[in-house]
């Protein structure tokens, strides 16, 4: 018997998410996933038991968020990640085999496999050169779209997608098409968010993360921020149990007065060591194109991308190599390091030989 043969036809076909983990490596100096460089130190709390089952909200995340973000705490749902927030989305609101997603590429990988599995069709509209959307390829192609996910800042190109193309949109697809807004790099440039939004515009979703700026990869908790009937409607659909006890912990620790104080010096310093790191990459000279960042990440494009990575690789420096997504060819994506990381992997640089 071919076990093969009883799986879905769309997951027989699916090309899965290649996640840094997943892709792993041996190294020393990982630059590859857009993680926090160091650990934080939050610990569980003694009467934390866990032969119960927790809230399916918990209320003391619920209500931190909710401070931290400035909204009611009937437009926050918790889950398991944003990657969960983004499926939670789709089957909420997408009929299998009827309605479409549409995104502009490149952008993060999971809008397209998880519509993939669910068995949604999806719409891709390639970016302009400079990186912003396409205003009018996406209008001709908004037939059945019921989601449109924008990564703000977007991965992996590291920049803010233009205010009024979003408000366009917006107003285009009012009463038929969702705009949801990935956030999972705001807190490097908070001053983007357009969680403000909400009170004027019914169709845009928000999609928050702990796992970038808090330095909580490892927790998996993320947020969706929306009207309070988008919410209620996600609420139907979630599962009875989507938040671990030690994590609704850890990440209300790291949602005090103390933890948010911790989590703006950690973006003050590595903003300033992505700033340090764009400038000593503009100096490089088999590098072609340095691209700007407003997130904890550099995209930058070689003249041979695969000799740098597989050098680095070699000396224990593990970058995104980025080469198979379309206009992406000679790129690898640098994820922001502490301040010896990122003087670490300019020594290297320096030191390496484009010569034949």
């Amino acid at each position: 018997m071919n076990i093969e043969e009883l799986a879905r036809t769309n997951i027989r076909k699916l090309t899965p998410y290649q996640s840094a983990r997943r892709l792993g490596g041996q190294g020393h100096i990982w630059l590859n996933a857009n993680e926090f460089p160091l650990p934080v130190s939050f610990k569980l709390s003694q009467k934390t038991l866990l032969n119960r089952y927790p809230e399916c909200q918990p209320k003391l995340l619920i209500e931190r968020y909710s401070s931290y973000v400035g909204l009611m705490p009937e437009q926050i749902l918790i889950s398991r990640g944003a990657d969960e927030g983004i499926e939670l989305i789709m089957r909420t609101f997408c009929e299998p085999g009827k309605d479409a997603i549409l995104f502009c590429t490149p952008t993060y990988g999971m809008y397209r496999v998880i519509a993939n599995t669910i068995g949604i069709r999806y719409i891709s509209i390639p970016m302009l050169d400079n990186w912003q959307l396409n205003l009018s390829a996406i209008v001709n192609n908004l037939d059945g779209v019921k989601v449109i996910y924008i990564c703000r800042p977007n991965n992996p190109t590291g920049n803010l997608i233009n205010l009024q193309d979003i408000k366009q949109l917006l107003l285009i697809t009012m009463y038929k098409t969702l705009i949801v807004i990935d956030e999972a790099y705001i807190e490097f440039c908070s001053f983007a968010t357009l969680t403000n939004w909400l009170h004027k515009y019914h169709n845009i979703i928000i999609l928050r993360t702990l796992s970038k700026a808090f330095a909580l990869a490892g927790l998996r908790c993320g947020f969706t921020l929306a009207n309070k009937s988008i919410i209620d409607l996600l609420l139907k659909v979630i599962t009875p149990y989507p938040i671990a006890i030690p994590t609704a912990d850890i990440a209300s620790k790291a949602l005090s007065k103390y933890g948010i104080h911790l989590m703006c010096k950690r973006v003050v310093e590595l903003n300033h060591n992505r700033n340090w790191l764009y400038n000593q990459l503009l100096q490089i000279p088999y590098i072609t194109h340095v691209y700007p960042s407003e997130a904890n990440y550099i995209l930058v494009r070689f003249i041979n991308s695969s000799k740098v990575f597989d050098t680095l690789s070699n000396e224990g420096i593990i970058l995104r190599d980025q080469n198979k997504i379309p206009k992406l060819t000679g790129c690898l994506r640098i994820s922001i390091g502490t301040s010896y990381e990122c003087e670490y992997i300019i020594k290297s640089l320096k030191n390496l030989s484009m010569e034949q």
